[in-house]
């Protein structure tokens, strides 16, 4: 660790030359008491248009095409022999 570091944790916080605290302003300012747009802004939170909603509506078939292409892998895996034999005799005529 740089020795400047050191220096500066062991100092404190820099103080603020505007004086202005911003946790203060949040403090005082709060969530206001009364929205009037609220009853407007309602219906993109709820029913067919919450989050859940849209992220379970984004891909539809998703489930089902993985399922189906996890049976295929596992059919080829296990009852697919491959019999041709790449690897010996390559590129020779019998």
């Amino acid at each position: 660790m740089f020795a400047t570091r050191i220096l500066r944790a062991s100092h404190g916080p820099k103080p603020n030359i505007t004086g202005f605290d911003m946790k203060q302003l949040i403090k005082a300012t709060g969530q206001p008491r009364y929205d009037p747009w609220e009853r407007s802004e309602a219906w993109r939170y709820t029913g067919p248009n919450s989050r859940r909603n849209r992220f379970k509506n984004a891909l539809p078939g998703f489930g089902t095409a993985t399922v189906a292409f996890a049976i295929y892998c596992a059919y080829e895996h296990f009852f697919l022999k491959d019999d041709h034999h790449h690897a010996e005799g390559h590129g020779h005529t019998v």
